[in-house]
């Protein structure tokens, strides 16, 4: 199972691809919080808040982690080498696990250099430090529980097919449809009587919760079922392949 993360994380990086990933990551959510004008811009805000981070990431995250879990099963379909996995003393789970992990890894890589924005407000808020640490704090983990559930979808949604082009498209749509799907639907009237039930079912509501710094063990909950679920999925569509 370790070969198998390790060969995740070392053949990512060992193209252009990885890089640029992280890269755009940083660009596009530095560009919103300190570059273009307007109210997501934190030195024209006048606030000393990185929450333009937290509302910025999980948007392109929608298409990051996509391009990060899209060859994970897709690519050794494509060049025959899963089936070769499959036949050695090797559960559907662990493999599963492996990919799931180096995924996760590397959306936590990505998210590291955002702690410069953090000591960054940090140090020229007046006074220095008038940053709400606590909620900085639950927002980073509001926003790694939400990456990591779409890890688990790209990662279910690369084990459908052969083609990577195909997989990030499944996974976006997938993404984006937890993480707003569900919001449109509560907002329906034909579901007004259950709509704080159908909200509940969806990514933003318990991702708005963490971001307000408030740690839920409910929301922790939700983001654990949500990516073991799709996990299980993915291994129920190896064991296809597999029989």
């Amino acid at each position: 199972m370790y070969s198998i993360y390790r060969k995740e994380i070392v053949s990512f990086f060992s193209s252009l691809t990885g890089y640029i990933a992280v890269a755009v990551f940083l660009a596009l959510t530095g560009w919103f919080m300190w570059i273009n004008p307007g109210e997501f811009n934190i030195l024209d805000s006048g606030y000393a808040s990185i929450d333009t981070l937290f509302f910025v990431a999980p948007w392109v995250f929608l298409f990051l982690v996509p391009a990060v879990t899209m060859r994970s099963f897709a690519e050794e379909r494509k060049t025959g080498t899963l089936e070769l996995l499959l036949t050695k003393p090797l559960t559907e789970w662990q493999l599963v696990a492996a990919k799931y992990f180096a995924a996760v890894t590397l959306v936590l890589l990505s998210l590291a250099p955002c702690a410069t924005y953090y000591l960054t407000v940090y140090l020229i808020g007046s006074p220095a430090g008038s940053i709400d640490t606590g909620g900085v704090a639950g927002s980073f983990a509001g926003l790694f529980l939400l990456a990591s559930a779409y890890a688990s979808i790209g990662v279910f949604a690369s084990s459908l097919t052969d083609s990577q082009i195909v997989a990030f498209i499944v996974s976006a749509a997938l993404c984006f449809f937890f993480y707003t799907g569900f919001d449109g639907l509560a907002s329906l009237s034909l579901f007004r009587p259950v709509d704080t039930f159908i909200m509940s079912m969806g990514i933003n509501e318990h991702y708005k919760s963490l971001s307000r710094g408030v740690i839920d063990s409910r929301d922790i909950v939700y983001f654990a079922v949500l990516a073991a679920a799709f996990t299980a999925a993915a291994r129920l569509s190896l064991r296809r392949i597999r029989f």
